[in-house]
């Protein structure tokens, strides 16, 4: 485990390289972000920053990244907290810049700091989307989130949070593009990519603000967070890392981090083969399953958010599926 106050200094970098909104070069210029505070990364389109690192009762649970759209005739969310408190925190974040109707909530994936605050959304008169192979994962295993996060933040910061019934599902993604023209009267696509939608998880989605060229990632990438593979399916996360380097991205919104610009999309792509080539090597070699997570370090991404914790079960996870691979030959 790292020392406090390295851990701390890496939050504190963090949180600085939140304030670096476009143009991303031009950080000095920039507002700096506190917790739970909208920043307008492109004409219209807002991200709230979330804090990074793991869950605890310090950060409330609130380590993803949320974001909204607003266009002429309304907005959408793209994804909802935490917690239902989380959740009215980002509508009153939502309603002190404007009191356009909320038309939608998106859950782009299934991670517990980015779901349990749909209910409030609910609450509000406002409709859940999600892909349905998502909307399975999370009524599968969110039970057992929602009693973790009781446990390590309180039942009293996770009142009213429950596991959410999403109200439409996103089975038929052109005809829910066609309708999300119309929705908020601006053009956004929704991307899914993957052999029966599965990607960096089951059901992933993103979601492209054509005008602004602002890519809303979800779980498909996190910029200076260690990317989680436990629910991935690796060939069709690569698959949709090559679709989005053709798009004319413009900043990339990931799933935790901060703002990033387009090449994420190669950075992502580098870890994920860095870490099947580095785990190749240790299967060669005859490393014990014991000893792979101390020995996958990888230098370019050592001192990115949870190398600590997240690529260290990585690494075992992507030991086991490679193995595997090896028997099943």
């Amino acid at each position: 485990m790292p020392h406090p106050v390295r851990r701390q200094r890496r939050r504190l970098l963090q949180w600085a390289a939140w304030s670096c909104l476009p143009p991303l070069a031009a950080c000095a210029a920039a507002p700096v972000a506190t917790l739970g505070q909208a920043l307008e990364v492109a004409p219209g389109v807002y991200m709230v920053p979330g804090t990074g690192g793991e869950v605890d009762p310090a950060n409330r649970g609130r380590i993803g990244n949320a974001g909204f759209i607003v266009g002429p005739t309304g907005v959408v969310v793209i994804d909802s907290g935490v917690s239902a408190r989380h959740g009215e925190a980002l509508l009153a974040s939502l309603r002190r810049i404007t009191a356009l109707p909320v038309r939608a909530l998106l859950l782009t994936h299934v991670r517990q700091e980015f779901v349990f605050g749909a209910t409030s959304f609910q609450h509000h008169g406002v409709p859940v989307w999600m892909h349905p192979a998502a909307a399975r994962l999370m009524a599968a295993r969110c039970d057992n989130c929602l009693k973790t996060l009781k446990r390590v933040l309180g039942e009293d910061e996770m009142a009213g949070s429950r596991v959410a019934r999403p109200d439409r599902l996103l089975a038929d993604l052109p005809a829910a593009e066609t309708e999300l023209a119309g929705l908020i009267g601006r053009r956004l696509r929704l991307l899914v990519h993957g052999p029966e939608a599965h990607s960096s998880g089951p059901g992933d989605l993103a979601v492209l603000d054509e005008s602004s060229g602002t890519l809303f990632a979800g779980g498909l990438m996190d910029a200076h967070t260690i990317p989680d593979v436990q629910d991935a399916r690796p060939e069709g996360w690569r698959a949709a890392l090559a679709a989005l380097q053709a798009l004319p991205l413009a900043r990339i919104v990931p799933g935790h981090g901060p703002l990033a610009a387009p090449d994420l999309v190669a950075q992502t792509r580098r870890y994920l083969d860095q870490l099947d080539e580095r785990i190749a090597v240790l299967l060669a070699q005859g490393t014990p399953l014991s000893d792979v997570a101390e020995a996958a370090t990888l230098p370019e991404f050592a001192d990115w958010d949870q190398a600590d914790t997240i690529h260290r079960r990585n690494a075992s996870i992507v030991f086991l599926r490679q193995e595997r691979a090896l028997l099943l030959r």
